[in-house]
């Protein structure tokens, strides 16, 4: 069996939904195993007939007639998103989703109260958000790491009474959270719509309805299953969500994730279910600096906004797109965390032809010399800093990068030599290009 891992070396929206398709028409992949994050995720896909879709939880091969989708043990599923994702695939011609798809049973749901919660925790922070999709991810697992709270997994999906248990202790544990936090006048008052999550009863009786109907599909499985899918398939896509930049270890807090978006858990699952698989690892990148919401990205350029006309928008939550150039302090502060790549699929390469010259970061002015990697070297580098737990590093970390002064070199914006130089850059090979939004616009170069 052969598997291919995506990581994203950036903020996310890199193009791992159109790399996924396109390996899974090309390398025939059969299975796509979704090995972090959640119903956040937003991998667009185009097919060659022109259908479009946002793909969240379903992986991106699910157009491709027979593909397979697992979520895993490191997925946190929202079991209503996959019934409006299934609708949505309905209306674009794939009817036969839901029979393709399995979940693990050891895979965190997202409740109701967990949205909510999040919802509220945003909103309240105003004009110093997060850039938290809204979704409930993190607190979910925030949740799940606290040992005094009894989590709720899949497989709880088949008892439905104590489904429905464990759902009203974490709607006491999230509502007395917030009343903590923001006393009862604000909630009403500052957070109607979603404190009135934690008065419905018929929240908790709707939301265990529709998990137990997941567990009557027989979409739940145990793990096992997994090991079975990938010793009957030939070719595996492991396919990644968000970016290495927003890990929740390595990035840049507090404009983080609550996952782990290097390569380690797909290696785990491989280690475990498929030990002597042949692996090729792939670092997505874009041409240019792509952000989705608030938080560093010392290459940002307005210039880019009237040129780049793409699916991912402004969104309540998020907001705004934001552009900038290619900034290889930080694909090299990705690839240091995530550990080498086999090869680089480098995407929207068909931006050069708008520009004259491609810009490319290289270093940062010494803008904070506590954060000098070097001592008396001339320009900050990433290069050498070492990702932990330590939040206050973090912290001054991110503080340094908002700061920050990009030193820029420029080339033309031709393909050779823009791939020559983030080779060189990099240290990796360039295997895979992309010059538009379909399979048809990907070309391998050494795969």
């Amino acid at each position: 069996m052969h598997a291919y891992i995506l990581v994203d070396l950036g903020f996310g929206d890199a193009g791992k939904g159109l790399i996924t398709d396109f390996l899974a028409r090309q390398k025939n992949a059969g299975l796509v195993v979704r090995y972090n994050g959640g119903a956040q995720a937003g991998h667009n896909v185009v097919t060659p007939d022109g259908r479009h879709h946002t793909f969240s939880q379903f992986g991106s091969a699910t157009f491709v007639p027979g593909a397979r989708t697992y979520l895993s043990q490191y997925m946190v599923v929202h079991p209503g998103a996959l019934f409006v994702e299934e609708e949505a695939l309905q209306s674009k011609g794939v009817t036969d989703a839901f029979s393709r798809l399995a979940i693990s049973d050891q895979a965190l749901l997202v409740t109701p109260f967990h949205q909510a919660a999040n919802r509220v925790r945003e909103l309240a922070r105003g004009t110093s958000r997060h850039g938290s999709c809204g979704v409930g991810i993190g607190e979910t697992v925030e949740d799940a790491l606290d040992e005094a709270l009894d989590s709720i997994r899949a497989a709880d999906a088949r008892d439905f009474f104590r489904l429905k248990r464990k759902l009203k202790n974490v709607r006491e544990y999230k509502k007395l959270q917030l009343l903590s936090a923001f006393g009862s006048r604000a909630l009403v008052n500052e957070f109607g719509s979603e404190w009135d999550v934690f008065l419905r009863d018929d929240v908790i009786e709707n939301w265990a309805a529709t998990v137990y109907e997941l567990e009557e599909m027989g979409v739940i499985k145990a793990d096992e299953c997994l090991g079975d899918w990938l010793k009957s398939t030939e070719t595996t896509v492991f396919e990644g969500a968000q970016g290495v930049l927003l890990d929740a270890e390595a990035g840049f807090h507090p404009y983080t994730t609550w996952s782990n978006c290097t390569a380690a858990n797909a290696n785990h699952l491989l280690d475990a279910f498929a030990p002597q698989a042949d692996v090729t690892s792939i670092g997505i990148l874009r041409s240019h600096a792509v952000r989705h919401g608030p938080g560093p990205m010392p290459t940002e350029s307005v210039e880019f906004n009237a040129l780049i006309h793409e699916h991912n928008q402004t969104n309540p939550w998020q907001r705004e797109v934001r552009y900038g150039h290619f900034d290889a302090v930080l694909a090299n502060y990705a690839l240091q965390v995530t550990g080498k790549m086999d090869l680089l699929a480098l995407t929207h390469l068909d931006l050069l032809q708008h520009l004259h010259d491609w810009k490319y970061c290289t270093a940062y002015d010494p803008f904070d010399k506590g954060l000098t990697v070097q001592e008396g070297s001339g320009a900050f580098s990433l290069s050498n800093t070492i990702p932990g737990s330590d939040l206050a590093r973090r912290e001054q970390l991110t503080g340094a990068l908002l700061k920050a002064e990009p030193l820029y070199q420029n080339c033309e914006a031709v393909d050779e030599p823009v791939i020559g130089i983030i080779e060189a850059l990099t240290g990796h090979k360039v295997g895979i290009t992309v010059h538009g939004q379909t399979c048809q616009h990907v070309k391998i170069r050494g795969l």
